[in-house]
């Protein structure tokens, strides 16, 4: 089977699940001729991205979130009124009909899409005969048996309309989960492991001397050092995504900030002691399978619930800024047994290969628009 992906480049996660489908494809004689990847302005493509998909890698335009003035949360308000905004529209209009041309130009078997909401309003509007396939943690929020996210908040509504958008046009949703449900009979979401690389599960995990900081977002930056400021002793080592700054720059002997890289966090991931992050899937999913204690401090509502989802399992806490001598007494004492977790990640590759199979099989017919 041949395929296209079509990514949400927003943050890392969707990127890292996207090289982790794309080596399973492969070993099991399939093929991703191309991926798509929706970038706002602020953000780069990181360089491993690119380095790792063994097919051309083609950004397009699409919805990005505005934060707060202290740029560390989303605020969901300014981030509708941006992206309804006439040049915006008019932005991803151009990205829908780039998607639309990318398409028909090489006529795959199937779509998968990570995310991206714009790959499914390209289907709404064209309605190509060719399956679209979702894959995200997002589309647990479509179950009706899954705990989280059903808070009637205006913010919790939003996302959860923002998550139907992304299902539009879509023949199946694969949606990644902590731990496995239940599937029914005639459910189009389908509950799957995590997607992760080969480089998290091949490797050896080790106890290192570092707690480990993912912050995107720069406004964090304060509350790290404030933190640091207090407990010098205490080894830090941090990611951000800060353009203008060196690859890893080091403030003093037990603070550190690295620019994205994939190697170096692989390995200080499988090396620190301990790990904080706002509540992106899938690095906490990668910390749970090292078995690091874990602390998470969401930024946005689709982060709470991940947040709350990933305390559930109890591999991690919850907090609202990064106080990280909390992390460090969870960790103190932290003996969770993340034995069954591993195993559900283990099962992946088969669950995938066998459902992309079932869901793209289907009578020949010629592609049209």
């Amino acid at each position: 089977m041949k395929y296209v992906f079509i990514v949400q480049g927003e943050g890392r996660g969707h990127l890292t699940q996207a090289i982790t489908l794309c080596d399973m494809l492969r070993r099991n004689g399939h093929e991703v001729l191309e991926v798509l990847v929706g970038m706002s302005r602020e953000r780069v493509l990181p360089h491993f991205f690119s380095e790792k998909m063994p097919c051309p890698v083609r950004p397009f335009d699409t919805l990005t979130f505005r934060y707060k003035k202290n740029k560390k949360e989303v605020n969901l308000f300014y981030s509708i009124l941006y992206n309804a905004g006439i040049r915006q529209l008019n932005s991803y209009r151009k990205s829908i009909e780039y998607i639309h041309a990318r398409l028909q130009l090489l006529c795959p078997d199937a779509v998968i899409s990570f995310y991206e909401i714009l790959s499914g309003m390209t289907q709404l509007r064209y309605r190509m005969n060719i399956p679209f396939i979702n894959i995200g943690h997002q589309f647990l929020l479509l179950r009706p048996d899954y705990a989280f996210g059903k808070d009637t908040r205006q913010e919790h509504l939003l996302l959860r309309l923002h998550v139907l958008a992304n299902s539009v046009g879509a023949s199946c949703n694969l949606a990644l989960s902590f731990y496995p449900m239940p599937n029914s009979e005639g459910t189009t979401t389908l509950v799957m492991p995590p997607l992760l690389r080969r480089e998290i599960v091949q490797r050896k995990p080790e106890k290192g001397d570092f707690v480990l900081v993912y912050m995107l977002n720069a406004g964090y930056y304060d509350e790290v050092c404030f933190w640091h400021a207090l407990h010098p002793e205490v080894k830090l080592r941090c990611f951000w995504d800060k353009k203008d700054m060196p690859a890893r720059w080091k403030v003093d002997d037990t603070l550190e900030f690295c620019t994205v890289d994939d190697r170096l966090f692989i390995e200080s991931i499988s090396r620190c002691r301990a790990y904080v992050s706002t509540a992106g899937f899938e690095s906490v999913c990668e910390a749970f399978y090292l078995g690091k204690p874990v602390m998470v401090i969401p930024a946005h509502v689709e982060q709470e619930i991940n947040a709350q989802d990933a305390a559930s399992t109890g591999y991690c806490i919850t907090g609202n800024r990064f106080d990280i001598s909390r992390l460090l007494d969870f960790a103190a004492g932290n003996a969770a047994d993340t034995s069954l977790f591993r195993a559900w990640v283990d099962s992946a590759e088969q669950r995938f290969i066998d459902q992309l199979t079932r869901l793209t099989e289907r009578p020949a017919s010629a592609f049209h628009a």
